[in-house]
């Protein structure tokens, strides 16, 4: 028996993808075969935003669908909110760190970079918080692999932000100027985890894909995620999630507490919103309900997904 694993063909999604492979191996004792497949997102130059949703998972799913692969491993912050019926996320392997990362020339810091910096992100997310601290840094919007991006400091551009994530899967942690702290830039939802994906009719590889799953990254992506959801935001809006997670209750193995912090912006750095919220929590059902109701408070202040 071979098991396939599609994976998009960019040496990140490769790297990732031979971790979740590693450990099906490990878990099954079978063999193992990646499958490289090309997605709209890694043929445009176009920013994300003009692609729309779900680009860099749609042919992986559509193979899914066909049978030419039996599992599908996604960068889980790509992932639109709403799951097809015949698809199910099977595992979320432990999450990798979940920060931005700064690339910057001469290596300096965000507090060295002087005003009129150039700074290139292809992330609105990003972008929008940069602009909100209003340091007079030119944000400039760029796409293409860490090797491409990176290879621009210190040429056009000042410095890059990246996710940590990445740059820690291919091993390249070394050349990271700056982990920028959340509470100057708070992430994408579910940024640094992977989404294991199969068919719901596959039961064998659903119950070997559960071998990998890691419940405090589960629990942490659920609640994220479900901001996004209840926002109707997509993966590419000025929408930023954490949750940290941590054991509740000795006598209660299950349950755990979260804190769970939410940002919206303005892409123009022009509004910025932020709340947090507390509980505790036994089922990833119980934190996408947290996630939601912390949506609903935003909404209920006045946020609204304004573009330039």
């Amino acid at each position: 028996m071979t098991i396939r694993v599609g994976t998009r063909g960019s040496q990140l999604a490769v790297a990732q993808s031979e971790t979740v492979a590693a450990a099906i191996e490990r878990a099954t004792g079978e063999n193992v075969e990646l499958v490289k497949i090309t997605t709209t997102g890694d043929t445009s130059s176009a920013p994300v935003t003009q692609l729309g949703v779900g680009v860099f998972v749609n042919q992986l799913r559509n193979a899914l669908h066909d049978d030419e692969i039996d599992v599908a491993v996604h960068s889980f912050k790509d992932l639109p909110t709403d799951q097809p019926e015949d698809l199910e996320i099977a595992a979320v392997p432990p999450r990798a760190d979940p920060r931005d990362i700064l690339l910057g020339s001469q290596n300096r810091t965000l507090d060295e970079l002087p005003a009129g910096a150039r700074i290139g992100t292809g992330s609105p997310r990003r972008a929008a918080q940069l602009l909100a601290m209003e340091r007079g840094w030119e944000v400039v919007p760029i796409r293409g692999n860490i090797d491409s991006r990176s290879a621009r400091v210190g040429k056009d551009l000042d410095a890059v932000v990246l996710a940590a994530a990445g740059f820690h899967r291919v091993g390249r942690e070394s050349e990271v100027t700056e982990f920028i702290d959340p509470l100057t830039m708070l992430p994408a939802p579910a940024q640094g985890a992977l989404a294991v994906e199969c068919r719901k009719t596959d039961k064998t590889n659903a119950a070997i894909l559960y071998k990998l799953n890691d419940r405090n990254a589960e629990f942490a992506t659920a609640a994220e995620r479900a901001i996004l959801a209840r926002l109707e935001a997509g993966c590419s809006a000025p929408v930023a999630a954490l949750a940290d997670t941590s054991p509740a209750d000795e006598d209660n193995p299950e349950a755990l507490d979260l804190y769970l912090r939410a940002l919206v912006a303005a892409e123009d750095g022009s509004r910025v919103d932020k709340l947090s919220v507390t509980a505790t929590v036994t089922k990833p059902e119980e934190a996408a309900t947290v996630g939601t109701r912390l949506a609903e408070e935003l909404l209920d202040a006045g946020v609204t997904l304004v573009r330039k």
